[in-house]
């Protein structure tokens, strides 16, 4: 049974910054969706465990950063400059397939996911 353990999110205020963790059962490349309210999951980051390569969404690129530490299997996502619109519910989510980067994008490509952490951006 594959666990994915993520960090607790928080409320941090318009420019801050917070850092979420997501601890795996073992070896995967990982990323990162949300989900905000009325709206379907979006994806917002990805990174290959095979060579370590990232993917971001157009809107977080340059603000977040995703990260890895394969002797933890876990993965990081650092979030700064953060903006209202951050606001939502993360996801992490894990694959034991090395994808085309691209493709990493989209949901179906992961097997298994976290149960989600709350992040609020307050203005």
């Amino acid at each position: 049974q594959v666990q994915l353990v993520e960090s607790a999110g928080g409320l941090v205020q318009v420019g801050g910054s917070l850092r979420l963790s997501c601890a795996a059962s073992g070896p995967y490349s990982m990323a990162w969706f949300r989900q905000a309210p009325g709206k379907e999951r979006e994806f917002v980051a990805a990174i290959r465990r095979a060579d370590g390569h990232t993917y971001y969404a157009g809107d977080v690129k340059g603000r977040f950063t995703i990260s890895r530490d394969n002797a933890k299997n876990t993965a990081y996502l650092q979030m700064n400059n953060l903006a209202p619109e951050d606001t939502a519910v993360y996801y992490c989510a894990a694959t034991s397939r090395n994808w085309n980067l691209s493709s990493m994008s989209q949901r179906q490509r992961y097997d298994y996911w976290g149960q989600g952490t709350q992040v609020a951006v307050s203005s």
